[in-house]
């Protein structure tokens, strides 16, 4: 447990130093400021589409993933707690959060907003960097 404490603290500390880190003057904003604004806008890909030609699902798994500012805290846990632990606790934490989305759902009265949600969820997981 000390050694799982020490790893999360670790990584949240790299995820943290990440965070501000000296953004890219071509990248930034007009005067090469900040990349927060341009970073932000939403995106759209092919990515996001529920269904492509051939009926299967074109949402995007975890080799693709995009790098997000969450990204080093999991490659953290990756190292601390191996690959087939760190999937492990990846696929309760995303059961759990799409159990909870459709209890949320339900109780709104709007269950047929559920799978929406839970794609938007993955989408957002991604961008954040949680599916590295």
């Amino acid at each position: 447990m000390k050694t799982f404490s020490i790893a999360f603290v670790l990584a949240l500390v790299v995820s943290a130093v990440s965070a501000f880190s000296v953004a890219i003057p071509a990248m930034g904003g007009v005067n090469g400021g900040s990349s927060f604004v341009v970073s932000q806008r939403p995106q759209q890909s092919a990515s996001v589409s529920a269904t492509s030609r051939n009926g299967a699902s074109s949402l995007q798994m975890g080799n693709m993933a995009k790098f997000g500012i969450f990204s080093p805290a999991v490659y953290g846990a990756k190292i601390a707690l191996g690959g087939e632990k760190l999937n492990k606790i990846r696929g309760k934490a995303i059961s759990l959060h799409s159990q909870y989305i459709g209890e949320f759902c339900e109780w709104a009265g709007a269950y047929h907003l559920r799978t929406r949600l839970i794609k938007k969820a993955k989408v957002n997981g991604d961008i954040l960097g949680f599916l590295v």
